[in-house]
């Protein structure tokens, strides 16, 4: 059973592109004469839209997070420069946690 939408994709699109607020885009349809329906199908879809492009970002995120602590854990146990040994275990798992947790944020919000 295919369920018909009322939402025009083009026009989300737009709204993606220009990062419109959920109340101006609201006020946009109503100026446009839609019907309560269609403004609250239409916003659903762009809020959906919009929180699946955020959470495609937080799993970038927190992988480039995840693949950055692996290498620092291989890092600090081969040691291959004695001298940034210290670099390799605080630094970059540090910076790795930084951007696992802002993926997170991502993800969550």
């Amino acid at each position: 059973m295919s369920q018909t939408s009322s939402f025009d994709q083009k026009i989300i699109q737009q709204w993606l592109a220009a990062k419109l607020d959920y109340k101006d885009a609201e006020k946009e349809m109503l100026e446009k004469g839609l019907d309560a329906d269609s403004v609250i199908t239409n916003l659903k879809e762009y809020k959906r839209l919009r929180n699946a492009k955020k959470q495609f970002a937080g799993f970038i995120c927190m992988g480039l997070g995840a693949f950055l602590g692996f290498i620092s854990c291989v890092l600090s146990i081969i040691n291959p420069l004695p001298q940034l040994y210290t670099l390799f275990l605080f630094g970059l798992t540090s910076i790795a946690i930084l951007v696992i947790v802002y993926g997170l944020y991502l993800v969550f919000e």
